[in-house]
C-alpha cells in the first residue's frame, strides 16, 4: 500500500512538472491528471497569456466552457487556474483514447478571447472485469489437439496504459491461452486444446482466467472457467468466416437484414443439424438490438439503431450441433453503422452578463455561445447566424465557439429588451437546425432630460386667494428607468429685478405641486412669471426648464372711490342752482373711479334717495345730476341728494355721496368754490402770449369802438332827436348790459350776454309813422325784421307764444329756458320780463321761433334765428355797445370804459379757470403715472 501511494504521488508530481504549454491557433495547453483533489494547481494562465494580474478584475476575467459542470475556475487576484471539481476522465470521455476539456477565456475592455484547452490524464483507477463470474466450456473428448474456444472478455474503462493489455491461464496440462491485441478489435483470449482429453480421465476442468491492464502498479480481473467434458461427437460446426464485417445505417426501419451467417456440419443426422445463437459472453445490449434466426442464421435489427451512441457492434454468434454431445463453433460478426443526419445541432449559451448598458460599444460580449452535433463529418459542421436586424452580432472565435457581441447603436428607451434568435444549421442532407432564443435586457444610463409638454404654461390665479392654494401642478416625463426618471421639481428666478419668487410661490420637490406662499392683489400685481426646472437623479443629473406666466384674475374686492370736489360718505356736499332754472339744467357731475378692472370697475349711477324723486335725474353712465322741470313755489329750497354708486361686479360693491342742492334766487348768488391753485414758476408759457394777445385785442377794439361812437355822435346831430326817447344802457349785476332804445312805436333791447343771443322786440303802445328797421348780421347771420304798418298797434304778446317743431326738439335735449335779462323800457322805467330761448348743454343744435297770427306783428315780416353759435357779430366784441345804439354824453357814452374793464376781467377770470383745470388734469395724470 505504500508503494501504491508513493508511485501515485510520483505520477502526480511528474505530469504536473511535465505540463506544457504551447500556443497553437491562439491556444494555451496545460495538462493534468483525473481525478486530483479540488483546487489542485493547472497553471498561472495571467502570466501565459502574457496578461496584467492587477487588470483582471477590471477586465472582468472569466474562463467559460460548454460543459455543465464547472471543472476549472481562475483566481483573479494570483490569474492561477485551478481545479474547481472532480474530474472523472471515464465519466468525462467515455472510451476515447484522448480526453480534452476546451475552456474559452475572456477578458473585457478591450474583449480578447483566448483558447485553453486542458488534457485530462488518465490513472488507473478501473481495474479489468468480466461481464460474468464463470464461463462453462462443453468439449467433447474425442476434440482434436489446437481447436480454439473463445473465453469472456474484460472490459477496463481505463485508456492507454492502463487498459487492458493480456490475459493469464492458470498452470494445467491440456490447455493454453492464446492472446489477441491490436487491430479493430480490443484484447480477446482462446482457449487453445493442446492435449486431447480423456473424460474417463477428468470429466471437469477447473481454469482461472486472469485479465492484467499496463498500469503501475497493475490492476487485474478474474474468470472461473470450468471445462466440461463431453462424450464423442467428432464434427463442430464450421462457419465460412471466422470474421464477417458489415454496415449499417442508423435508424434502419425495425426488422431490416443485416447480414445471414452459414455454418457447415460433416456429421449427419441430429449432429449435422446447427442452431444458430448469440453468444451469452458477448455484449447483452446485441440482444436488446439484434436478433438472429435459429433455423437460418438471419441477424435482423430489433431496435432502432443510433450512431450517436454505439458507432459499431461486435456480435459473437455460436453454431451447435443437436447431437447428443453437441458441438459448438463461433465466429464474430463486426457491424459498422453509419452516420445519418439525424440529430440536429444543439445550442448552449454562457451568459456573460445579465444586462447590457445602452452605452455600450460595439464588440462588447454579451453571452458565450457554443454548438455542437451529435453526428459525424459533414453532418456535424454547424454553422450560425442570427436573424432579424438587430444590434448584435456573432463573432467565431474557434470552431463550434462563437461571441454575442454588441454590434450597433442600443436605445432603451426606444427598445429595452431584445429576444436575440440564434439559428444553428448543420451540411447534413436534408440540413436541420436548431433555433435558441437569447433574452438581452437592455439597462439605462441617464441620456434622456425630463421632458415638459410645453415650453411655457400660463395658469390664473384669482386674487385674494387663500395662503397655501394649490395653483398648478407641473408634470415633466423622463423616458429613462429608475432613478434616472426620477424627477425633483425647483423654482428659477427669471428676472432678479423683480421680488425674489420663493415669497410668491413655492414648488413641492417630488410632485411638481405649486402653492402660493402669499394672497394675491390685482391692484399691486397683475402678472409675474418664473421658471420651474426639472431635475433627473441620474449621474451626471440632467434638467429641463418651463416658463410659467402667472396672470392675476381681479375679483370685486373694492369699492368705488369717489374723486374731488366730492367726498363719499360721512361729509355732505352742496350744489347751487337758480330758481329759474329749466328742466334738464346741469346741476353736478359726480365721478368715480374703481381699482378693480372689466365688469368690476364698470360703473353706475343712481339716486338713492330720495326714491323717485321728481325733481332731479342723474345719468346712469355720465354721473351727470340734472333737473327734471322747472322750479315751483311748492319745491323746498334745499333738496338732500344721496347718490349711490356701484360697481357690475357680482357681488356689487357701491359708495354713497351726499350732495344738498340749494336753490338760490339768481345767478349771481351762486357761489363757485375755488381752490387755491398751486404756485410755479413764473416763466413766460403760451398762457401769457394768449392772455397777451386778447389784451391787445380788446385795446385795439375799444379803440375803434370810441372812433365808432364819436362817428355816431357827429351824426346823430346833424340829425337830431326827434320822436326818440333817450337810450337807456342798464348794467347787471353779473357784468352784462341791457340796452334800450324807445321810440313812439316800439322798444328795442339788447343785452351784453351774447353768448345767448337774447334778444326782445317790446311794441309801444303809440307806432310811429314810419317803421324802423334793426338789422344784425353776425357768424350766426342772426336777423330781426321788424315792419309794422301804419294802421295797426302794436300789441304785447299773449299767452299764446309758442315754440317751433326744432325748439321743441331742442328743448327735449338739452336746451332749456332761462329767466331773459331785465328788460328796460324807457329810463328809469322797468319792463316785463319774457322767456327767451337760451342753450344750457352747449349742443351745436339750433331751433326757430316766430310769433304766432294774432300777435299784434305780421308774422311773415320778421323771422327771429336762435342758436349756440360762436359769439357776437363779427364787428362786435363782447361787451360792446353798437355804435347805432350810442348817444353821446349818455350814461352808457359814459360807463363804458368801465365795461370793457369788467369784461376783461372777466375774461382773464375765465382763462384763470381753464388753465387751473388743466393743472388739476396734469396733476392726476402725474399722480397715476406714479
Amino acid at each position: 500500500m505504500t508503494s501504491w501511494r508513493l508511485i501515485e504521488s510520483l505520477s502526480v508530481c511528474l505530469s504536473l512538472l511535465l505540463f506544457c504549454w504551447d500556443l497553437v491557433s491562439g491556444q494555451i495547453l496545460y495538462s493534468i491528471q483525473e481525478e486530483v483533489t479540488k483546487g489542485t494547481f493547472v497553471g498561472n494562465v495571467a502570466k501565459d497569456l502574457n496578461l496584467n494580474v492587477n487588470e483582471l478584475e477590471t477586465r472582468l476575467f472569466q474562463v467559460v466552457s460548454g460543459y455543465k459542470k464547472k471543472y476549472f475556475e481562475v483566481n483573479l487576484k494570483t490569474g492561477v487556474l485551478f481545479v474547481n471539481d472532480r474530474i472523472d476522465r471515464e465519466e468525462l470521455c467515455s472510451s476515447t483514447q484522448r480526453c480534452c476539456v476546451e475552456l474559452e477565456a475572456i477578458a473585457q475592455l478591450p474583449l480578447n478571447l483566448y483558447r485553453v484547452e486542458i488534457n485530462i490524464l488518465d490513472i488507473n483507477d478501473n481495474s479489468p472485469v468480466f461481464s460474468m463470474d464463470s464461463q462453462n466450456i462443453n468439449i467433447s473428448e474425442s476434440t482434436f489437439p489446437g481447436a480454439r474456444f473463445p473465453l469472456l472478455s474484460a472490459h477496463d474503462a481505463d485508456v492507454g496504459g492502463n487498459s487492458l493489455k493480456s490475459y493469464k491461464l492458470s498452470p494445467n496440462e491440456h490447455f493454453s491461452l492464446d492472446v489477441q491485441s491490436g487491430g479493430e478489435s480490443a484484447v480477446s483470449a482462446e482457449l487453445v486444446l493442446q492435449k486431447p482429453l480423456d473424460r474417463e480421465k477428468q470429466s471437469v476442468i477447473q481454469l482461472l482466467l486472469t485479465a492484467v491492464d499496463g498500469g503501475k502498479p497493475p490492476r487485474s480481473g478474474t474468470l472461473q472457467i470450468v471445462v466440461n467434458v463431453l462424450d464423442n461427437n467428432d464434427n463442430s460446426p464450421v462457419f465460412s468466416k471466422s470474421l464477417y464485417k458489415v454496415s449499417v445505417l442508423e435508424n434502419v426501419p425495425r426488422g431490416s437484414r443485416i447480414i445471414q451467417l452459414n455454418a457447415t456440419d460433416l456429421d449427419q443426422g441430429l449432429n449435422g443439424e446447427i442452431l444458430y445463437s448469440f453468444s451469452t459472453h458477448g455484449d447483452k445490449n446485441i440482444f436488446n438490438i439484434f436478433e438472429i434466426n435459429s433455423t437460418t442464421g438471419e441477424i435482423i435489427v430489433k431496435d432502432y439503431i443510433d450512431y450517436e451512441e454505439t458507432s459499431a457492434f461486435e456480435i459473437r454468434v455460436q453454431a451447435q450441433d443437436r447431437g447428443l454431445s453437441p458441438m459448438i463453433s463461433h465466429c464474430k460478426v463486426l457491424v459498422e453503422v453509419l452516420d445519418a443526419n439525424d440529430n440536429a445541432p444543439e445550442i448552449l449559451v454562457t451568459s456573460l452578463s445579465s444586462t447590457v448598458k445602452e452605452d455600450s460599444n460595439n464588440g462588447t460580449a454579451v453571452a458565450l455561445i457554443t454548438v455542437s452535433d451529435k453526428d459525424s463529418g459533414k453532418n456535424s459542421i454547424v454553422k450560425c447566424l442570427i436573424l432579424g436586424k438587430i444590434p448584435f452580432k456573432l463573432s467565431s472565435s474557434y470552431r463550434n465557439y462563437y461571441s454575442l457581441v454588441v454590434d450597433g447603436q442600443l436605445d432603451r428607451e426606444r427598445i429595452s429588451q431584445y429576444n436575440v434568435t440564434i439559428i444553428a444549421t448543420d451540411e447534413g442532407t436534408p440540413p436541420l437546425s436548431s433555433t435558441s432564443v437569447i433574452t438581452v435586457h437592455v439597462s439605462d444610463v441617464n441620456d434622456n432630460a425630463p421632458r415638459f409638454p410645453d415650453s411655457d404654461l400660463s395658469i390664473f390665479v384669482r386674487e385674494n386667494s387663500p395662503v397655501g392654494a394649490l395653483v398648478q401642478t407641473v408634470t415633466a416625463l423622463d423616458e429613462d428607468a429608475n432613478e434616472n426618471a426620477q424627477v425633483t421639481y425647483s423654482l428659477l428666478e427669471l428676472n432678479s429685478k423683480e421680488l425674489p419668487i420663493s415669497t410668491m410661490v413655492n414648488i413641492n420637490s417630488a410632485t411638481g405641486e405649486i402653492y402660493s406662499m402669499q394672497s394675491f392683489n390685482y391692484e399691486e400685481i397683475k402678472t409675474f412669471q418664473f421658471r420651474v426646472q426639472a431635475t433627473d437623479s441620474g449621474v451626471p443629473p440632467l434638467s429641463s426648464n418651463m416658463t410659467v406666466n402667472v396672470f392675476i384674475l381681479d375679483e370685486n374686492d373694492n369699492s368705488p372711490g369717489i374723486l374731488p370736489p366730492y367726498s363719499d360718505q360721512g361729509s355732505v356736499n352742496t350744489e347751487s342752482i337758480p330758481y329759474s332754472a329749466e328742466a334738464g339744467y346741469f346741476v353736478a357731475k359726480i365721478r368715480a373711479v374703481d381699482p378693480d378692472s372689466g365688469y368690476n370697475a364698470l360703473l353706475s349711477y343712481h339716486i338713492a334717495e330720495p326714491k323717485g324723486s321728481n325733481l332731479f335725474r342723474i345719468g346712469t353712465s355720465t354721473g351727470e345730476i340734472r333737473t327734471k322741470r322747472r322750479m315751483s313755489d311748492n319745491d323746498l329750497r334745499t333738496h338732500p341728494l344721496v347718490i349711490l354708486i356701484s360697481d357690475s361686479g357680482d357681488p356689487s360693491l357701491s359708495s354713497t355721496l351726499s350732495i344738498d342742492v340749494v336753490v338760490v334766487e339768481s345767478n349771481g348768488e351762486i357761489e363757485v368754490p375755488l381752490r387755491p391753485r398751486p404756485m410755479k414758476e413764473s416763466n413766460f408759457s403760451s398762457l401769457h402770449l394768449y392772455l397777451l394777445i386778447a389784451i391787445v385785442s380788446v385795446s385795439v377794439i375799444f379803440l375803434l369802438s370810441i372812433v365808432s361812437l364819436v362817428a355816431l355822435k357827429c351824426r346823430s346831430a346833424d340829425n337830431g332827436f326827434s320822436g326818440y326817447r333817450a337810450p337807456v344802457i342798464t348794467t347787471n349785476p353779473d357784468g352784462s348790459w341791457s340796452y334800450c332804445k324807445s321810440s313812439q312805436q316800439y322798444d328795442v333791447c339788447f343785452s351784453s350776454d351774447t353768448l345767448k343771443s337774447d334778444v326782445v322786440v317790446w311794441p309801444t303802445s303809440c307806432p310811429p309813422a314810419d317803421a324802423d328797421l334793426i338789422n344784425i348780421d353776425g357768424t350766426e347771420n342772426m336777423k330781426l325784421h321788424q315792419t309794422l304798418p301804419k294802421s295797426e298797434k302794436p300789441k304785447p304778446p299773449n299767452a299764446d307764444w309758442r315754440y317751433s317743431a326744432s325748439l321743441r326738439a331742442g328743448v327735449k335735449s338739452s336746451v332749456h329756458m332761462e329767466e331773459s335779462s331785465v328788460l328796460q323800457g324807457a329810463h328809469g322805467v322797468l319792463v316785463q320780463n319774457w322767456p327767451t330761448v337760451s342753450s344750457g348743454s352747449g349742443d351745436a343744435e339750433g331751433g326757430e321761433a316766430s310769433p304766432p297770427v294774432g300777435a299784434g306783428l305780421n308774422s311773415n315780416s320778421w323771422h327771429f334765428r336762435y342758436g349756440p353759435g360762436p359769439g357776437p357779430p363779427q364787428h362786435l366784441k363782447p361787451g360792446e355797445v353798437p355804435e347805432a345804439f350810442l348817444i353821446p354824453g349818455s350814461p352808457a357814452f359814459i360807463s363804458i370804459r368801465q365795461d370793457q374793464s369788467d369784461d376783461k376781467k372777466d375774461e382773464a377770470k375765465k382763462k384763470k379757470k381753464k388753465k387751473k383745470g388743466k393743472d388739476k388734469k396734469e396733476k392726476g395724470k402725474d399722480d397715476s403715472e406714479q
